[in-house]
């Protein structure tokens, strides 16, 4: 489409002598196109891109659409429907953020609808509803109707209207638009489409007193006035006091403090002593926090300070390479002064939700209340409102999870990728399957702004970007007032057990260090990277294993609610104590999950606090926070958790950490897993002696000869580098090789070979050995689907990257051509890793 111009408007007057404008739009769906609305001739003066409208996409469905282009030439292949509405005042977007949905979706092969749906939240993103009502001018005999059809009559005559989730559980079926269909080509129904409702401001009302009364005089009268009525004294005197308090007395606020009835409230304002004004507020509560701004970096600190901005004047991404507890935090801190001073905004980028709840009370306590924060947890209208204050430059720090990279920044200039090599930045489902830090990097470009990566265990690509001069290193080889790093000792299982020092899980020397912890009124951590209570339930008869039924994965025993869930699917199952196969009544639990530590403890160190941090636990929108919470306030003496507790997290008493369970990671079957135990360990060792006495760890293994193992306890990573980048070399993995990863998908095995067979073959033509496959992965079916992976490494010479996506792309339009492979699924995933 042409972008409008001068020339163009001068050439498309229509014979009133009046502009036709089309606009090309984003619609929030997997499509690969856009596609071009025509807007009303009065709505010509409100179109700019970036603003929102209401379309008709389909017979029926009604969407809010995204305005991308803006031009004055029709499409050729379709007449062009109306837009029916334009949603905003202004643009929600910025054209950087455009930009970078564009190479978003390039990069990651998907559409840009999938970008928008991704970024846009939920509150801001306007879909219709289908509801279906009875038709009762109709005529028609029950009796001639099928069950299911019966069935939704029957409850449209008690129900005045239902959604198509009402029938799809009132049914017990997924597919219901045949059954909706038939009944409508019956005239029996009525198929409505309704606009559901999006943002809405929180509105709320607040108080004022009468000028009159700003005079003493006058107030004293009053009071006299009021004598016979002494609660609506009461609560006269209460706003008094509050308003010399606050800038602003609340409605609410006034009631609840002063206990009083809204009878009373009302009489003051009848009387016309107090007015009522209704404003949008914020749904962020604010806090009067102190203001401590007085710390010194140390010498070590102000070097690698000197460093970063060194490379920020070279316009380079910078890494920093801090051992844990050496004072990342602080130097974060004195770039987003820097940047804020230059009037810019910052984004600050943690892995996981966890991390958010410390860092905030830390931020805070430098810069005051004025920081976004977004992530997953918040509902939809607190994450619009986070978007609408972003864009409109409020907020000027934003700390967030990986989702805040979609952020209308418009003046960005600084970027912060905390604990750079975690995996929880990367996307995995549904589409863009991207990686938050590679965007990241895009963004520092697209902005021209700085960027620094931290870790005190940074990723090989990282490492391998600071060899080849694409970054500049800046490092923090001590820990912050000279504590020493942990001492970290190693306990052979096969040892521990051989001798019978074994308590249930935990070894004799992990046991006897875990009492004298607790006796000196210390924490600790135990790391366990398995939710849960036993990972599998095996009958010793027969060796039958409970399977999910959608899924090809054993079911995890969770004791909390007596139930074996599947941890793909979410399939639950009710726990039996007679084999289903034999009728065996001996059920042995195979494996330990956080949940069966938990259970253990509570038995042999019955006057520990104990309690568990995984996703079981943090499921509610402040369970991480009040864990945090609880442990930092020293409510908690032992807390148990999954990698979770591996991230970057800071409490001051903790003197020893337990990994109960090393080897399950060295033997995962992946080629980054050397990499991610090392990190892994690496990062929850650091948990321990952070402010004083040394602190401990002790590593569980059957493996202590692990070279993996000998690393961790001598922090020594460069030897990881080495060996690793070596590895990596010869078998055409990362950083030397891009990898792309096609998932392909179909209910029935039979046709899914015949599928990825013919995919792999077409695909082979072009790029030959640089495909692997097609295979079948570890878990060969999930939700019922079978799967089978297309692996293709790309090197870094002899062919581009784009010309291997132009390929996949051409191969997967080809294949799609074919009707027996219409009903297939293909996943592709940019960086798998």
């Amino acid at each position: 489409m042409n972008l409008l111009s001068d020339t163009s408007i001068e050439n498309n007057y229509e014979n009133e002598g009046r502009l036709t404008l089309f606009v090309e739009v984003i619609l929030p769906l997997a499509i690969s196109k856009n596609y071009t609305y025509r807007i009303p001739y009065e709505l010509n003066i409100e179109v700019k891109v970036g603003k929102r409208v209401v379309v008709q996409f389909g017979k029926n469905k009604v969407y809010t659409a995204l305005i991308y282009k803006i031009g004055t030439r029709a499409p050729e292949l379709y007449e062009a429907k109306y837009i029916l509405s334009i949603l905003d005042n202004e643009p929600i977007t910025t054209e950087n953020q455009l930009h970078s949905w564009e190479w978003m979706a390039s990069y990651y092969m998907c559409s840009i609808g999938e970008i928008m749906n991704a970024a846009l939240p939920s509150a801001l993103k306007l879909a219709s509803e289908t509801r279906i009502t009875l038709n009762r001018e109709a005529e028609f005999d029950k009796s001639l109707l099928t069950d299911k059809e019966f069935l939704v009559v029957d409850a449209l005559d008690i129900k005045a209207e239902l959604t198509l989730n009402d029938i799809i559980k009132l049914l017990g079926q997924k597919t219901v638009m045949p059954i909706i269909k038939s009944l409508s080509e019956k005239r029996i129904i009525m198929v409505i489409e309704e606009l559901q409702q999006g943002y809405k401001p929180r509105i709320e009302s607040f108080v004022s007193l009468n000028p009159t009364y700003f005079d003493q005089d006058r107030l004293r009268d009053l009071f006299q006035v009021l004598e016979r009525a002494p609660k609506q004294v009461d609560l006269l005197m209460t706003y008094l006091r509050l308003s010399k308090l606050k800038k602003e007395v609340s409605k609410k606020g006034l009631l609840e403090e002063s206990a009083s009835s809204p009878a009373v409230f009302n009489a003051l304002v009848e009387k016309e002593i107090f007015s009522l004004e209704k404003k949008e507020v914020s749904r962020f509560k604010t806090d009067e926090i102190e203001i401590i701004r007085n710390f010194e970096l140390s010498a070590a600190q102000q070097d690698a300070l000197e460093t970063i901005q060194a490379g920020f004047t070279e316009n380079r991404p910078v890494l920093l390479q801090g051992v844990t507890s050496s004072g990342k935090t602080q130097l974060y801190i004195r770039l987003i002064e820097a940047c804020i001073q230059q009037g810019k905004q910052s984004l600050y980028l943690l892995p996981e939700i966890a991390l958010t709840a410390q860092m905030i009370e830390r931020l805070k306590a430098y810069f005051g209340d004025k920081i976004g924060i977004y992530h997953s947890k918040f509902n939809d209208n607190e994450r619009a409102e986070v978007w609408k204050k972003v864009l409109k430059g409020e907020y000027r720090i934003v700390l967030g999870a990986r989702s805040s990279i979609f952020l209308p920044f418009t003046d960005l200039g600084l970027i912060i990728v905390d604990e750079e090599h975690e995996n929880s930045y990367k996307q995995y489902d549904p589409a863009p399957r991207y990686n938050a830090r590679d965007i990241a990097l895009y963004l520092s470009k697209l902005h021209t702004a700085s960027i620094v990566l931290g870790s005190a265990t940074p990723s090989l690509e990282s490492y391998f970007n600071v060899k080849s001069g694409r970054y500049r290193l800046a490092s923090l080889q001590e820990r912050y007032g000279g504590v020493k790093l942990p001492e970290i000792v190693i306990t052979d299982l096969a040892q521990e057990r051989k001798q019978r020092s074994m308590k249930s899980h935990f070894s004799g020397m992990l046991f006897r260090a875990m009492e004298q912890a607790l006796e000196r009124k210390e924490q600790i951590i135990l790391f366990q990277n398995r939710r849960g209570y036993a990972p599998m339930l095996v009958c010793s008869t027969c060796a039958y294993t409970p399977k999910c039924v959608q899924c090809d994965i054993s079911l995890t025993y969770h004791k909390h609610d007596h139930k074996l869930h599947c941890h793909y699917c979410g399939y639950k199952q009710t726990i039996f104590h007679l084999c289903p196969a034999c009728g065996g009544t001996q059920i042995e639990q195979k494996g330990f999950g956080t949940e069966k530590i938990e259970d253990e403890l509570a038995i042999l160190l019955p006057n520990a606090r104990i309690t568990r941090m995984d996703l079981d636990t943090t499921r509610t929108k402040f369970g991480y926070q009040q864990i945090i919470n609880d442990f930092e306030d020293r409510k908690i003496d032992i807390l148990v958790g999954t990698q979770m507790v591996t991230k970057g997290l800071d409490f001051e008493n903790v003197s020893l950490i337990g990994i109960l369970n090393a080897d399950a990671m060295l033997n995962f079957p992946d080629f980054r897993a050397f990499e991610r135990s090392f990190q892994l360990m690496t990062q929850v060792s650091g948990r321990a002696g952070r402010r004083s006495d040394r602190g401990k760890v002790i590593i569980q293994t059957y493996q202590p000869q692990h070279k993996i193992i000998d690393w961790v306890k001598h922090n020594d990573i460069q030897s990881l580098y080495k060996s690793e980048l070596a590895e990596r070399s010869s078998f055409h993995y990362p950083p030397y090789f891009r990898l792309i990863q096609l998932d392909i998908k179909h209910k029935e095995i039979e046709k899914l070979n015949a599928a990825a067979d013919m995919l792999g073959r077409e695909l082979k033509q072009q790029l030959g050995n640089r495909v692997l496959g097609p295979e079948f992965p570890l878990v060969n079916r999930i939700r019922n689907l079978y799967i089978k992976t297309l692996l293709i490494k790309i090197e870094k010479e002899n062919i581009s990257l784009s010309r291997v996506k132009q390929v996949i792309s051409e191969s997967i339009a080809h294949f799609y051509r074919e009707s027996e492979y219409k009903t297939t699924i293909i996943k592709i995933d940019v960086d798998p890793y």
